[in-house]
């Protein structure tokens, strides 16, 4: 996918401090010196979303405190960054030592023209994903009041040969968000499961 949505400087920070196999992933598992995981847990990144479940159900922050969550903003016919990203979640719970609580992972949608409950409900079934794929959706106001929370962006690319007759250019970061919905760290898309797993190991009970 593109990554020429930034719409801020903030947004900028986020995709160049990640934690990626191109950083020294060995500091992205421990808590000595030189670990990054908890210096990207920006106080102003995250906050109040109001959408509805992959079950119909509304729901909002709330319904996610309580336990660590992992957001990620995505579509279900997007062809390779979502899947991806989803599939290296799975792939770092399965990481995760045995004494640490897998977070749950939300897949809010940035595509609601397609993405009724009843797709995302088939989606979070595919193979690979993490056990705890929640699917949500909701009108196109709510979905961009989310984003703007999480000070994440996306729009609409027309592509006339396509299916659909157009696709969803978005960033693609998966945030980390603790017990209270405050974020503790996040992640792109180039990171490798050991370094969101290595991240969640390490701030885990912070």
């Amino acid at each position: 996918m593109k990554k020429s949505l930034l719409t801020s400087a903030l947004a900028v920070t986020l995709l160049v401090s990640a934690c990626g196999p191109n950083n020294n992933s060995s500091s992205a598992g421990s808590s000595g010196g030189g670990s990054t995981c908890a210096s990207r847990a920006y106080e102003n990144i995250g906050g109040p979303i109001s959408l509805v479940d992959h079950t119909g159900a509304p729901v909002t922050q709330e319904d996610y405190k309580g336990k660590e969550t992992l957001v990620y903003f995505g579509f279900t016919n997007c062809p390779d960054v979502c899947p991806f990203t989803l599939s290296v979640v799975g792939a770092a719970m399965d990481l995760l030592p045995a004494d640490v609580e897998k977070p749950r992972t939300l897949l809010i949608s940035v595509d609601p023209e397609q993405d009724t409950p009843e797709a995302l409900a088939q989606y979070v079934e595919s193979n690979g994903f993490p056990d705890e794929l929640i699917g949500l959706t909701g009108t196109p106001e709510a979905i961009k009041a989310a984003a703007d929370e999480f000070k994440t962006s996306y729009k609409r690319i027309d592509a006339p040969d396509s299916t659909m007759g157009y696709t969803m250019d978005h960033l693609s970061i998966l945030y980390l968000m603790d017990k209270d919905w405050k974020l503790k760290t996040f992640f792109t898309s180039e990171a490798a499961p050991k370094d969101v797993a290595g991240c969640i190991t390490e701030l885990a009970d912070n």
